[in-house]
């Protein structure tokens, strides 16, 4: 399940994106030109491109459904050609390469393993320990084959030329580049849609701290407001409290600890954290009272529903999509194929081969 916060938008209606015609064997229908148009009214072109506003994030998480799909499709296919490969290069079938090499080596469930997994699985059991037994100490041997055979394809894979085309869906998104964490010439833009109110996006602050960090050069981060404020009332007084920091220079400084600390982002609240940020209170209040950035952050929001985003935080790595408070190693792999399409590996190796 994806960590995001979200506002209620339009449903699209399912029989918009499929067709109940069709034969089974019917190869699906390709366009001549990917990029033309989908369909003209009174001669006025429209293009995929345009749908994106009215799906939301659907679209973009229908894309992204079907390049993991054949990102792993393709992994299993690279696997297999490469022990296919191993074992012809030693004069034998790919079973019994794996039998010689994987199986024999693979070792036996412990006592506290089948235990724990008797424990586990008791109740659908409904057999004492000692009868089910010998079948779990069976099941945990074939699993550690398993998981064996798959570190050794994965092995084969670190010592072999490997070179994936394959590459995620993307949209093209801009920044302020005012707004921006890290080296400005960096290869890699991450661009967050964000809310100052949305736990998830604190949750994934951390992260995104350390991936700046630990890419040494190589990532940038962005930041872009998109407040729901239909169900968080504070989060666009607290973008204005943002920019007004902005023009004295501490914009990051009132950005980290509104997060750090999401209490009292009324405007009261904001001018005291102001004060103890070392900003001039009379001016941040002036601007923040002024209401003059709110059609900057109505600018943010447009830009990020343009290209689909209905919740926080929305993030584009070069392009690529992908919602909400993700684990690290989910920015990694796109990071990763990024930096290795433009011949620059991450500095410590590639983390997802």
């Amino acid at each position: 399940m994806l960590a995001c916060c979200v506002q209620a938008m339009p449903q699209a209606n399912a029989s918009d994106l499929t067709s109940s015609k069709g034969s089974t064997n019917v190869a699906p229908a390709v366009r001549a030109n990917p990029d033309g148009p989908i369909a003209t009214v009174a001669g006025q072109p429209i293009y995929e491109q345009d749908l994106v506003p009215a799906l939301g994030t659907k679209l973009l998480q229908l894309r992204n459904q079907e390049y993991q799909m054949k990102t792993r499709a393709l992994d299993d296919v690279i696997r297999e050609k490469l022990l296919a490969a191993e074992a012809k290069k030693r004069g034998l079938s790919p079973d019994k390469l794996l039998e010689q090499d994987v199986d024999s080596k693979a070792g036996e469930p412990s006592d506290a393993e089948v235990k724990a997994y008797y424990l586990a699985v008791k109740t659908q059991l409904n057999q004492p320990f000692d009868e089910a037994k010998p079948q779990i100490v069976k099941s945990l041997k074939q699993l550690k084959i398993q998981e064996a055979r798959q570190e050794y394809k994965d092995s084969l894979r670190a010592k072999n030329q490997v070179v994936v085309f394959l590459k995620p869906p993307r949209v093209q998104v801009g920044y302020d580049p005012t707004r921006v964490r890290g080296n400005a010439e960096a290869p890699v833009t991450i661009v967050e849609f964000s809310d100052f109110q949305c736990p998830f996006c604190r949750q994934v602050e951390a992260t995104v701290k350390d991936l700046v960090t630990k890419y040494n050069g190589q990532v940038k981060f962005a930041y872009r407001d998109f407040p729901l404020s239909s169900v968080h009332p504070q989060a666009e007084t607290a973008a204005e409290a943002s920019r007004c920091a902005q023009e004295q220079g501490k914009y990051w400084e009132l950005h980290d600890a509104m997060f750090d600390d999401p209490s009292r982002l009324d405007e009261l609240g904001l001018i005291q954290r102001a004060g103890k940020l070392g900003l001039d209170e009379q001016s941040f209040r002036s601007c923040l009272t002024s209401g003059k950035y709110k059609a900057q952050i109505q600018q943010d929001v447009q830009a990020g529903t343009a290209v689909g985003v209905n919740a926080t935080p929305s993030f584009f790595i070069n392009g690529a999509f992908l919602s909400g408070s993700q684990p690290e190693a989910e920015f990694e792999k796109i990071i990763d194929t990024e930096l290795a399409s433009l011949g620059r590996p991450h500095p410590a190796g590639p983390a997802h081969p």
